[in-house]
Parts: C-alpha cells; structure tokens; sequence
C-alpha cells in the first residue's frame, strides 16, 4: 500500500497528503471543470461535494474544501481513498492495461508446421518470410530466428503465426517454447512487421501482373469460395496463378503451412480438384501445386 501522511498548511481550507515517491513531473492544478477523465484520483475526491479544488506536484496532493465541513471529519477518509486510488495507478494518470493475448498451438496437416493462434488480430493481412535473410522489416520473424536455430520459415497473418520447423526437433519437444516465446514478443508491445503486410484479396499480384481471364475468375471465385476457409485455417493460403485451357490444369500457389507439405499434392488431387471438375468440369481435369 502506498502510505500517505496528512499535513496541515497555513491555510486552513487547505490539507496536503503527502507521499514517499515522486507523483509526476511538474504540477497540476484541479477544479470541478477541469478535464480528469483520465485522472481516477480527481474523480473520486471531487464525489465529495465539499471538494472544490485539488493540486498535485512532487510528493503530495493538496486538497481544498468547503467551510461546510472541518478536515477532522473527513481527513482520515480522504487520506484512505487518496492511498487506494494511488494503489491503483501510482502516477495519479489511469494506467492503461496491457493487452493481453491469449495464445495456442494448433497443428497442422503439415508436420513441419506449427500454427499459434492468438486470441486478438496480430495485422491485416499476410507476410511470409521464408529465411533469416529475409527477415528484414518483420522483428518477430527476426527474433524467432535468432531464438531457435530451428525455425524455417515464418508465415504470419490475421490471428495466427505458423512456424515451420527443421528436422532436429519434433514439435513435441519445442512447441511450448515457441509459444511462450510468441506471447512474450505480443505482450511487450513490440512491433510485428515495420513493412506492409500483403493483402489477403491479391495475393498473386506480385508474381502475375495481369488481370484473371473470364475462365480464371470461375476458378479463383471457387477457390474462394470452397477451399481458401479450409486452407487458411490449416494455417495457409492457396491461390490460382495460371490457367492453361488447353491442357485444362489450374495452377496453385501453396503458401504458409501447405508450402511445401508432403499432404499438399494429395490434397490438392483428391479434394480440390474434385471440387473444380464438379463445379467447371468443362474447365478442369487436372491441378497442379506451385510451393510459394
């Protein structure tokens, strides 16, 4: 508890309680039109009606009253709010809560791939670092790295990072240090990525510059609509990069954690091409996987 001592001053509508540790820089002066949304303190002594005016500097606050009532009835009570309210926020300003982020770990159809959700948004968006050389403008990629010599490659976006992993460890083994490593990084308040995230709804624009044909649109639009849920909660993202029609094959990007997973190929043969020679058998007979 913060001690407090009260103090009488020359004048008499005037009591100072003083503290054993700095208050703020400066000083500060109170009345009942003042602003103090963001001072608890003010806000509790200015309930009582024979408050009229409040000053704080250095290691005391000075508290002016009303001839209404005498400092022996009501110092001892102002005292005890005045140590409970600098209990809570001992720089008399409203402390802002650290946000808190809840994370777990979830694997993926990926071995390699650990994806740790969190329970608030971490960016809009997506970024892929697929080596510690390019990890450049994304601080937790940069630290993960220097962390754990095991790490990959690192794919954040929305909720979620997924880290994949090399061969010297099973997740078993590694997965509550990379966890409690990723909720340290949050909770600090650090800076994810100081570069901009890709946007979700073009995602190829950097490998096609060009605008998706007619029969691509059908493609991507079921993609969209059928696969792309099913994949990002995996931990990845898929996306059609080129159509051939003569030969009726549509090609995938696989990022995240399908980027490179030995399941990808079945999966894209068993499930989403089913879904695409159902829906535009006229289009597609065959898929194909390009590892992002």
């Amino acid at each position: 508890m913060k001690e407090v001592i009260i103090e009488p001053t020359e004048n008499k509508k005037v009591m100072k309680f003083v503290t054993d540790y700095t208050l703020i820089p400066g000083s500060l002066e109170l009345d009942r039109d003042s602003d103090i949304s963001e001072i608890p303190l003010a806000q509790e002594l200015f309930n009582y009606p024979f408050v009229n005016r409040i000053f704080i500097t250095a290691n005391f606050i000075a508290v002016a009253k009303e001839d209404t009532v005498e400092w022996e009835h009501v110092a001892e009570s102002l005292k005890n709010i005045i140590e409970d309210e600098l209990l809570a926020n001992p720089r008399i300003y409203l402390q802002k809560r650290k946000e808190m982020y809840q994370i777990y770990s979830e694997m993926t159809p990926n071995p390699a791939v650990m994806k740790f959700i969190s329970s608030k948004m971490l960016m809009d968006g997506f970024i892929e670092v697929k080596s510690k050389e390019e990890s450049e403008g994304v601080p937790l990629a940069q630290e993960l790295y220097e962390a754990f010599d095991f790490v990959k490659e690192i794919y954040v976006s929305d909720n979620f990072v997924a880290v994949t992993r090399d061969s010297q460890f099973e997740w078993h083994e590694i997965m509550n240090q990379v966890r409690s490593f990723i909720a340290e990084f949050l909770q600090a308040g650090k800076a994810i990525a100081t570069i901009e995230p890709h946007q979700h709804e073009n995602p190829v624009l950097k490998i096609i510059n060009r605008e998706y044909t007619n029969d691509e649109q059908k493609i991507s639009d079921i993609l969209n609509e059928y696969v792309a849920p099913a994949v990002e909660n995996d931990g990845g993202k898929i996306s059609l990069i080129e159509y051939d029609g003569e030969n009726k094959t549509a090609r995938m990007l696989l990022q995240g954690a399908c980027s490179g997973c030995p399941s990808s190929t079945a999966t894209l043969k068993n499930g989403i091409q089913s879904i695409l020679k159902q829906f535009v058998p006229e289009l597609v007979e065959n898929v194909e996987a390009v590892n992002g």
